[in-house]
Formats: structure tokens, sequence, C-alpha cells
């Protein structure tokens, strides 16, 4: 039987390649990823590195995944005490280094 998961929202964090790669993965583990797993309404995280596109290269680096169970409860941990922290810290690590993006995410099992 076919599972489908529906309904669920993420926050997606997309991290550009940096001259620094290992810079920016460290300072994002100690400085971005415990503010942000504290933001309230957060049931799951997902990271992935990125090795690469079709194409060859790619210009990102990491994409990390906060899920939610609503588009509302994304925007209510974003504007937490919690949401808040995190953002600071992401804009001193990142800056423009980073996009932000909604996304209505659906997953089905086979």
């Amino acid at each position: 039987m076919t599972e489908i998961e529906v309904g669920v929202h993420k926050l997606m964090i997309l991290f550009h390649k940096t001259a620094d790669p290992i810079e920016l993965e460290t300072r994002w583990s100690q400085e971005f990823v415990r503010l942000a797993e504290q933001m309230p309404g957060l049931r799951r995280v997902s990271v992935s590195r990125v090795v690469g596109s079709p194409g060859g290269g790619a210009d990102l680096q990491l994409v990390h995944e906060f899920f939610f169970d609503n588009l509302d409860a994304v925007q209510a941990a974003m504007a937490s005490p919690e949401g808040q922290a995190a953002g600071r810290a992401l804009m001193e690590l990142a800056g423009e280094s980073a996009t932000l993006v909604f996304a209505e995410h659906l997953e089905e099992a086979r």
C-alpha cells in the first residue's frame, strides 16, 4: 500500500557555495543548528550536502529543511524568540549566501 504524507510545510534554507565551505559548515553547525532546532512546532529536520548536478557542478553547498504541520506553524516558528535568534545567527554566518523558501511537502512511500 502507498502511504502519502500531505499538508506538511517546510522552511528550506539553500546555502550557496562560499569561498570557504569548511568554515561555512563549521559555523552553520556550531552557531545556527542548535538555535534553529529549538523553534516551536518543529516536527522533523533534514540536511543534504549537495554533491553536484546532472550538468556537473552546482551553486549549492547545503540544503537544510525544517518540517512543520502547516504554513502557519512555519511562520509562527520564525516569528518566535527562538526563530528570531536563529535568523540572526543565520544572517551573521551566511548573509546573502543563503536563500530561504517555504514549500508544501508531499511525500509518497513506495
